[in-house]
């Protein structure tokens, strides 16, 4: 592979913080690199170095000769006066000069000028690259090509952003967090595209769908480190275990070790040879090692919740509109305890409305929700960030509370809850300006769920963090009894935690689909496929109608999508409470248990017999349909 990048001995410290030191990034034609690591040890750093936008404070970059790279940061700077299109068209090669050329030539009254330009894209055959702009435009949700940057929102620049990024065809692509502001749809096309294409590509991405269907290394920055994993996220979980476990036992035989040599140390007479003082000089190393400490923090913890009664929050025919746009129409739910919901939906479909309804932060047009005199509830916003600089983390989590109430009646302390958020003593205790925006994102999370809701909204919560909290932040959900309603992009997120979506149209429709969002996407998928065959059949059959009719048979049956899925989900489930009935017969059958135990066991028995037969005729039904 040609080399088009070599990053050697790079290291940059800010102040006293030291993020990396003599590390190497190779970047080889076609391939495809993400770069992983925990919030604010220097990711974006190292990003900005490679594309040239930073130095670092030792080290080297050198690249293939008239190598193109476009690079698109977390935060974009577009000039607000320019126009969508003008931004779009940001590069300077010949065919982009063509384009802007022949639309700044549209509204002329030269004819000549008009003819020249018409000419110049005839030459460069620029007119098919004309329109995959316009596609990609559009994939993005980008129509009004004239429209002023400084009138789009935050979402909408990074969108334009990202279009003139990918319209620039590079050699390298250079994108950090590229999935902030895309609704899942997006993220789908953005996926097929990267996948689907030629371009050399490096990355900074939470979304470890992309990660694991793009990607083909993962370089892993730790502790000031690079690692590299030769494969894509689900390698890199897999071989990054192994690595950690592997480190693990090298510091378990260090700290054995130096458990001997101190017993041997300390039995050594005060006059020692020069071979005793070698052995001393080399304690210090191992000593070193053995003391070596591993960040590598998993919460497994069960946060209590206040109590929660029966009523929750229901909702009666919802109406919500501004102006002529129709957000939400005649919606009505009663939320259970306990239960996790996924709202899915293209960006301005309502999504956030609904939750600031539910919160009561705007008023509905029509309708009514109740509220349950038992309700707690905490709101996480996607611009709800506001610290005071000069504070410490820890400071600001103990104003919410001192400790944090465990579901096995023990007490947690700030700092601890802290340090299961990925914020170690040092950091607890550092102002909050010294924090990157990840950190601040984390820190934000932390001051939400120390409430210790029993109703939990998120709206986005996964932007800007990376995938080390993530993982916390998907146990916790895990683990509490609160109810959760979660406004996220994040596919990987979704399928992990909730049990059903609400699909928002943008129409005013809601639908409830009762599954993960990959099994909405696949039912969806589904349904669009069977649409088509179902068009290509009365086609078909309009064809044919001079055609002499067959007898007519009795339609055949055909499941649905969702009898399908209900069907194999009990093939799968009916065996497993066969395993349990027969474990539960051995016990009954034992000859151990006490009186209370028998009774407890055969109720539990009769319970499961129940279920394995309701179970077992509704297989029958399905399968009858088949």
């Amino acid at each position: 592979m040609i080399s088009y990048l070599q990053a050697e001995n790079i290291s940059k410290r800010y102040g006293e913080k030291l993020l990396f030191e003599g590390v190497d990034v190779n970047i080889s034609e076609s391939q495809k690199i993400a770069l992983v690591a925990k919030n604010g040890t220097g990711k974006t750093s190292l990003m900005n170095i490679i594309a040239g936008v930073d130095t670092g404070d030792t080290g080297s970059i050198s690249t293939k000769r008239d190598l193109r790279i476009s690079y698109l940061p977390q935060e974009v700077n577009l000039d607000p006066e320019k126009s969508v299109i003008e931004a779009v068209f940001f590069q300077d090669d010949e065919i982009i000069r063509a384009i802007r050329n022949y639309n700044d030539s549209i509204g002329s009254d030269d004819s000549n000028i008009i003819q020249s330009a018409l000419d110049k894209m005839d030459s460069l055959n620029a007119w098919d690259y004309d329109a995959k702009v316009k596609q990609i435009l559009g994939k993005l949700e980008i129509y009004e090509y004239d429209q002023k940057i400084k009138f789009l929102s935050g979402g909408q620049k990074k969108r334009v952003a990202l279009a003139g990024t990918l319209i620039s065809k590079p050699d390298l692509l250079i994108l950090d967090e590229p999935t902030n502001h895309l609704d899942l749809n997006m993220i789908e096309w953005l996926e097929e595209y990267l996948s689907g294409s030629e371009i050399t590509l490096f990355m900074v991405t939470h979304d470890r769908y992309l990660l694991d269907r793009v990607c083909n290394l993962i370089i892993e920055l730790d502790e000031g480190k690079i690692y590299t994993y030769n494969g894509n996220y689900s390698y890199f979980v897999e071989k990054r275990a192994e690595r950690i476990e592997n480190l693990q036992a090298n510091i378990a035989r260090a700290q054995n070790l130096m458990r001997t040599e101190q017993e041997w140390i300390s039995r050594m007479p005060k006059a020692r040879t020069s071979k005793s003082k070698f052995r001393i000089d080399g304690f210090e190393d191992l000593k070193d090692k053995a003391n070596r400490k591993i960040d590598n923090t998993k919460l497994e913890l069960g946060v209590a919740t206040d109590r929660l009664g029966k009523k929750v929050i229901d909702i009666y025919n919802l109406d919500k509109a501004f102006d002529e746009k129709v957000l939400i129409r005649d919606f009505s739910y009663k939320f259970a305890r306990g239960e996790k919901v996924g709202i899915v939906g293209k960006n301005g479909s309502g999504k956030s409305t609904f939750l600031n309804l539910l919160v009561g932060k705007i008023r509905p047009d029509r309708g009514r929700l109740d509220i349950g005199a038992t309700v707690k509830i905490a709101y996480y916003t996607q611009d709800g960030i506001s610290f005071e600089e000069d504070t410490k983390p820890i400071d600001v989590v103990k104003k919410i509370a001192e400790t944090v109430k465990l579901k096995n009646g023990k007490s947690f302390s700030a700092s601890g809850f802290l340090q299961y958020f990925l914020f170690n003593p040092d950091m607890q205790h550092n102002y909050i300006r010294k924090l990157s925006g990840g950190e601040k994102r984390r820190l934000y999370l932390c001051t939400v769920l120390m409430q210790q809701p029993n109703v939990l909204f998120m709206d986005e919560p996964t932007n800007d963090l990376d995938i080390m909290t993530l993982q916390v932040l998907e146990e916790y959900l895990t683990l509490t009894d609160a109810t959760v309603i979660i406004v996220s992009h994040d596919r990987f997120f979704m399928d992990k935690i909730v049990d059903h979506v609400f699909v928002f149209d943008g129409k005013g429709r809601i639908k409830d689909f009762p599954g993960n969002y990959t099994q909405y996407r696949d039912y969806d998928l589904y349904d669009e496929i069977m649409m088509l065959e179902n068009s290509s059949e009365n086609t078909e059959v309009h064809k044919s109608k001079e055609k002499k009719q067959k007898p007519k048979t009795e339609k055949t049956k055909k499941l649905s999508f969702n009898q399908k899925y209900e069907l194999e989900q009990l093939e799968k489930e009916i065996p497993l409470l066969e395993n349990k009935k027969e474990k539960l017969e051995n016990e009954l059958n034992s000859g151990t248990l006490n009186t209370d135990e028998l009774l407890a066991k055969s109720d539990e028995l009769a319970k499961l017999l129940s279920e394995i037969e309701e179970k077992e005729l509704r297989w029958l039904e399905l399968s009858e349909l088949m």
